[in-house]
């Protein structure tokens, strides 16, 4: 991901309904939502949506299908993830402890619990 890629995507998630849009298609998963389905969960008019869709999608952070009559609309979790990486490239400056919370944070995997047990 270069810069000017990089301040396109930042640009389109720095509002707020493109970044519930966003958030919430990352929750529906690969089978992503119909433009429908977005417009009902997140209450907004269809017509609004569709200009928030267009910007999300020319800025590659989701992609969109048509099925039928409807189009399904899906989170590019690849495009998040050259985001991040071109964000934090350099995060550690060749300390890699300095990153290790952020990883932490960013995994999937259930986070252990850091505070003492009670004895």
């Amino acid at each position: 991901m270069d810069k000017n890629n990089a301040l396109d995507a930042l640009a389109a998630l720095g509002q707020e309904t493109r970044l519930d849009v966003f958030r919430l298609l990352v929750k529906a998963g690969p089978d992503g939502l119909s433009a429908g389905a977005v417009s009902e969960t997140l209450d907004v008019r269809p017509n609004t949506l569709s200009t928030h869709f267009g910007l999300l999608t020319r800025s590659g952070m989701i992609s969109a299908e048509r099925d039928g009559r409807s189009i399904v609309y899906r989170a590019d979790l690849s495009a998040m993830q050259q985001l991040v990486t071109y964000l934090l490239q350099d995060c550690c400056g060749g300390n890699p402890e300095l990153c290790a919370p952020l990883l932490n944070v960013l995994s999937c995997a259930p986070q252990k619990d850091t505070e003492p047990t009670p004895a």
